[in-house]
């Protein structure tokens, strides 16, 4: 998986590209430890992600509990299959989803 980060102005927008599961989750969670911190907007851009399983939802789930106390948590460019695991997973409750 490539994760690919801009930050400006307390945005921070992460792109990722490839698979968001059990082997690549721990990656994505060390790249956002204490980059988070000024943070006030966070985009996840999922143009080029092809899958997420449970493991990388727990990453985005952990990092929305972060981002409520502080700003707010976007996630854009879900294709049609990451929408309906976030569908079927009661995440399209739980994250803001464009």
């Amino acid at each position: 998986m490539n994760i690919n980060e801009t930050k400006a102005n307390g945005n921070l927008t992460i792109s990722l590209e490839g698979r968001l599961d059990t082997t690549t989750a721990p990656q994505l969670e060390d790249s956002l430890t204490g980059k988070l911190d000024d943070v006030k907007s966070l985009v996840f851009d999922l143009n080029k992600l092809e899958y997420i399983s449970s493991a990388g939802l727990r990453v985005l789930l952990t990092i929305q509990k972060v981002m409520n106390k502080q700003g707010e948590m976007l996630v854009k460019n879900a294709s049609e299959e990451i929408l309906e695991i976030f569908e079927v997973t009661g995440f399209s409750d739980i994250l803001t989803i464009s």
